[in-house]
């Protein structure tokens, strides 16, 4: 069934990209998350370990949400690695070793990445697109990730 929530479907598809790129950079970064989770290493081993189990499972979160967001435009999410790989901005993670400053290093890039691509789009999406509701959690998505950066920041 079409979906009807007065949103045009020419912006309504290019909005579902959009989020679809956004979910990629989600996975990534969970991913990435994990995987410093999984390798933090050093005096400050658990401190991180459980900062960065935090981190993910917020990440976790958003993931879904943003998946479940391109669902309510009537689109569906991508959800191959290989898709997630060609929509991303971001790179993986190829680093071995297990420092922490390192791992913070290369998440909160990562984060203000995310952060600064939100803030150029929820205007255009809300205003534009006529579609307040994903502009909402964009917003949200936003403050998350600038929340998340602020915390690693605090660890360098």
């Amino acid at each position: 069934m079409k979906t009807q929530i007065g949103i045009k479907e020419g912006p309504k598809a290019e909005i579902a990209h959009q989020l679809s790129k956004l979910l990629a950079d989600e996975f990534v970064l969970y991913t990435k998350t994990r995987h410093a989770h999984w390798n933090v290493e050093g005096p400050d081993f658990y401190d991180k370990h459980k900062m960065f189990e935090d981190q993910y499972n917020q990440l976790a979160e958003v993931v879904d949400e943003t998946a479940e967001r391109i669902r309510m435009l009537g689109h569906f999410a991508p959800g191959t690695l290989r898709e997630f790989l060609e929509l991303t901005d971001l790179t993986e993670s190829t680093r071995e070793g297990g420092d922490s400053k390192t791992f913070i290093t290369e998440l909160l890039s990562d984060h203000e990445s995310i952060a600064s691509r939100l803030r150029e789009q929820i205007d255009p999406i809300g205003d534009k697109g006529k579609d307040l509701g994903t502009a909402d959690f964009l917003t949200g998505v936003l403050r998350m990730h600038e929340k998340m950066a602020w915390m690693l920041r605090a660890h360098l």
